[in-house]
């Protein structure tokens, strides 16, 4: 039996926290996913236009097996600025690959454009992101909002407020899986015409309004060539207890880039830089062969991240003439 995790959060699996920092003036902020270990982990680059740092690292046929942490950040390539600070947070906590006495921690990264909702901003020699990465890193928790938080802050979605959305899942045979999504898509997340989510048919309960699904015409989807070269972006991470090894990590987030297309359309275009990270915590032994394992748990956790993405949409709140989804569609 499937069931939401105690939170429905990425934090539902085990040895997972995450910090979140922001900037209430330039309207933007960073997200930290830290695993209490070094963990197994790899990714999978979809979009056009990704911005990203130590993705080659985590390659399978590459020698770097674990992972200390993965930063989301708003500000283009600016932000890419945190994950030093966070590197320095994590050395100086004794965390990191040992290296000839040397301790190096890997922190893969990715960015979002967010400079939609404030055009007018002025970083020339400094930026808020180094400040950010070592917020996020001492604001590390199992609980946090949803919406406009981290690097959610200045997140859109089309016409809407995006943001970090998160969602998770347990099975009766102690599988947990956990999906963080920063939503800050060139696609939509609605359905044109209607006010139903694309991600409404894998709905658990009412964790994103219930307000059910509508038939698709894809038809009705507009193409703004002008709000694509503001550029865009949906970044993911899921994380699981379940033992993988990196090939087997990359099989996942490959797989859970569909949750992105179920959620998003169109999804992984010229102008976004859609990326999905998977982190094995390795605190669980499944009984399954892998294959099979993989696409039970592939199926499951794809459905996750399209959750998370409604989730993150559906909690977001209007900001800077960017009204939320439920202003927008005048939903309580």
């Amino acid at each position: 039996m499937i069931n939401i995790g105690k939170l429905n959060l990425i934090t539902d699996v085990d040895g997972i926290h995450v910090g979140n920092s922001k900037d209430s003036e330039e309207l933007t902020g960073v997200t930290v996913i830290l695993p209490s270990e070094r963990s197994v982990a790899s990714v999978d680059v979809r979009g056009g236009a990704p911005g990203t740092r130590e993705i080659d690292a985590l390659r399978p046929e590459n020698s770097v097996n674990k992972i200390d942490a993965i930063v989301f950040s708003g500000g283009s390539v600016f932000g890419l600025e945190a994950s030093s600070s966070v590197t320095s947070w994590l050395k100086s906590n004794g965390r990191g690959l040992v290296v000839r006495g040397n301790t190096i921690p890997i922190v893969p990264s990715a960015i979002i454009f967010d400079f939609p909702i404030k055009p007018d901003r002025n970083w020339n020699s400094c930026n808020p992101f180094s400040y950010l990465g070592q917020e996020a890193c001492k604001n590390i928790s199992k609980n946090f909002k949803l919406g406009n938080e981290g690097a959610g802050l200045g997140a859109t979605a089309g016409m809407i407020k995006g943001g970090l959305g998160s969602a998770s899942f347990v099975n009766s045979s102690g599988w947990q899986v956990g999906a963080l999504t920063i939503v800050n898509p060139y696609g939509e997340v609605i359905i044109p015409g209607t006010d139903k989510f694309f991600a409404g048919q894998v709905e658990i309960s009412d964790e994103f309004g219930d307000f059910g699904t509508a038939k698709i015409n894809d038809e009705k989807i507009e193409y703004n060539l002008a709000s694509a070269l503001g550029g865009n972006t949906t970044l993911s991470v899921v994380a699981t207890n379940v033992i993988l090894n990196k090939s087997e990590a990359l099989r996942l987030a490959i797989m859970c880039q569909d949750g992105i297309g179920k959620a998003i359309r169109p999804a992984h275009t010229p102008y976004d830089g859609d990326v999905v990270f998977v982190i094995s915590t390795g605190l669980l032994k499944a009984k399954e062969q892998p294959e099979i394992l993989l696409s039970r748990l592939g199926n499951l956790a794809t459905d996750c991240v399209s959750r998370s993405i409604a989730r993150g949409v559906y909690f977001a709140e209007t900001l800077n003439g960017y009204k939320s989804y439920k202003d927008f569609y005048k939903k309580k």
